[in-house]
């Protein structure tokens, strides 16, 4: 669920929530034909009837209060009324989480079934596990259509240590992210040390510390600090003296560092809306040069939406678009703008899979190295070196590829090209064959290990590639 989670409801209001309940039962309370007219013996039971009845009633309604992980559910609990209602949708309250596919097949193989509190209960078990949570709850609430229930999960999950990314390139080296989570409430502390030599022209470490705030269910505020230390390849060192690039917008810093407010809105339940500013700071590498600074409007607008049918087939759509504006009205040192796209499809059909991924990029005006477009690194035109495309990056990108898996191998073809404007673009292409699964813990991300080819007619350099989330 991540950038793609679905998006929680919001929660009808209690009193809402109280009234509703009991009018879905009411029907059930209508008292036989003819008792009214029984003899002395029958009505001396009424109150007697009566008193079953309304227990009955409460311990129906209970059904649709909050329920633990643990709670125990009796064998005859699917006979209750409940049960006559269909699950129309699961969401998480607030926040959302990257789940195994096996936990997401299990939730969307209980949606439009009939509601069983069993079968929510082994769900909030494992979800539980999967997060390494302190609790997974659920509640109900009333569907858009009559006769439906949607199911809402809250996950107390405090304190959490994960690996959210690592990759090993042959020809790079090693990438890796680990995170330390708190969630107090609404509020959530994220703080992240990473290296990283595969996203950039540069390879840079840091830290990163976030912090967000669910004001609802639909909007959130969020704020990041970066700090990143900077070192480069030789090959953009000679290309920088060489001064190849007439749009780039700075040479080699030491660091960089980025305060970067946010609010995140919900639109409509696949589409999410994020706006913020970006203040970079980058330090020059020799003392005697000023300090520079890269500070943009940032706006991200994300889909993702999923589907799937009686026949098991799985589809999966996430696409993204988004805008980095530097002015001169933010005390920016640079002008540029940088436009993204980007999107996949994901089938899946019993044992097979087919994924399909597209990346366009444009860049107007002079941005510094970090915002410059790569290829050729471990996921995008597997197999070849960044550094041997264009060791400064590019202010254009076009980039597609296709993957085929069976059961755990995997088969995939990358095209692509980047390259400045003014210059003609060269159509690289890659192949590779692996194998991607999950693995105990890993099953949270696909594990990759691979081995890829860049395709060109003098000589082959496969490239081995293994990590996990990328």
């Amino acid at each position: 669920m991540g950038d793609g989670e679905p998006i929680a409801r919001t929660p009808v209001p209690q009193h809402h929530r109280r009234s509703t309940t009991n009018s879905l039962f009411d029907s059930d309370l209508a008292l036989a034909p003819g008792m009214l007219s029984a003899t002395p013996m029958k009505l001396a039971l009424l109150p007697l009837v009566s008193a079953v009845v309304l227990f009955a009633q409460s311990g129906s309604s209970q059904s649709l209060l909050p329920a633990t992980e643990s709670s125990t559910t009796e064998p005859a609990s699917d006979l209750n009324v409940n049960s006559k209602y269909i699950v129309e949708s699961i969401h998480f309250i607030g926040h959302s989480y990257q789940l195994s596919r096996a936990a997401m097949d299990e939730m969307h193989r209980l949606i439009g079934a009939r509601l069983s509190t069993e079968a929510l209960t082994k769900l909030t078990t494992r979800l539980r596990g999967e997060l390494r949570a302190h609790s997974v709850t659920f509640k109900l609430d009333r569907g858009a259509q009559p006769g439906t229930v949607t199911v809402l999960l809250a996950v107390d999950k405090r304190f959490d240590l994960s690996i959210p990314r690592f990759a090993y390139n042959s020809s790079e080296g090693w990438t890796g992210i680990g995170e330390g989570r708190v969630t107090l409430g609404s509020n959530v502390f994220t703080f992240d040390v990473l290296s990283d030599r595969d996203t950039e022209v540069e390879q840079f470490a840091g830290i990163q510390a976030k912090y967000e705030r669910f004001a609802t269910d639909r909007i959130r505020a969020g704020f990041e600090f970066d700090l990143y230390h900077e070192m480069y390849d030789p090959a953009t060192r000679l290309a920088l003296a060489n001064q190849s690039s007439s749009s780039l917008g700075a040479g080699t810093y030491r660091s960089r560092m980025n305060f970067e407010p946010s609010a995140t809105f919900v639109l409509a339940k696949p589409l999410t809306l994020t706006v913020g500013l970006s203040f970079e700071e980058l330090q020059p590498e020799f003392s005697a040069a000023r300090l520079e600074s890269a500070n943009v409007v940032v706006n991200t607008l994300r889909y993702h939406q999923r589907w799937e049918d009686s026949d098991a087939n799985i589809q999966e759509l996430d696409a993204g678009y988004g805008l980095r504006a530097a002015t001169k009205m933010l005390s920016a040192d640079f002008g540029y703008t940088r436009h993204s796209v980007n999107a996949s499809y994901h089938y899946t059909h019993d044992h097979q899979i087919v994924e399909i991924g597209l990346a366009l990029g444009l860049i107007y005006g002079n941005a510094p190295l970090f915002e410059r477009f790569v290829l050729g690194n471990s996921y995008m035109l597997r197999g070849w070196n960044r550094y041997e495309l264009d060791p400064l990056g590019g202010n254009r990108l076009a980039y597609g590829t296709v993957t085929y898996g069976y059961h755990i191998m995997r088969v995939f073809y990358d095209t692509g090209s980047v390259w400045d404007q003014g210059r003609s673009p060269e159509l690289r292409q890659s192949a590779g064959v692996g194998v991607s699964s999950g693995f105990g813990r890993l099953q949270r991300g696909a594990f990759l290990l691979a081995v890829a080819f860049p395709l060109r007619q003098s000589h082959v350099d496969p490239v081995l590639i293994a990590g996990m989330n990328f």
